[in-house]
């Protein structure tokens, strides 16, 4: 039988383990939280197709072999491309929260 001094230890151990989990289980983003944030990507890209509206349609994006940078279409990609704007397209590094551009990366990622 565990001593309550050791299952305390017990405890605390698997919480740590199971911590950072869990933080990263919760930074992957919820695609249907992410497909009301891409309500706003809508005046501008397509996501039933991949045909250009202003910017690139996005249908297939993580299955494509270049973004329209020349960049590998990585989430890290195409988070930067979101946070940074360019070639017509706002910056909303500033105007997303974090878990907003997690949600939109996940949902971008079921296109």
């Amino acid at each position: 039988m565990l001593s309550m001094n050791r299952f305390r230890t017990l405890v605390i151990c698997v919480a740590l383990t199971a911590g950072p989990r869990v933080l990263l289980a919760a930074d992957k983003g919820d695609a249907v939280k992410g497909k009301a944030v891409f309500q706003q990507c809508a005046v501008c890209h397509n996501a039933d197709n991949d045909q250009k509206k202003m910017g690139p349609g996005l249908k297939g994006l993580f299955e494509k072999a270049k973004l329209a940078d020349g960049k590998k279409p990585t989430e890290a990609n195409v988070r930067s491309k979101i946070e940074g704007g360019g070639n017509g397209m706002p910056a909303y590094k500033d105007m997303l929260t974090d878990a907003e551009k997690n949600n939109l990366v996940a949902y971008l990622k079921t296109l």
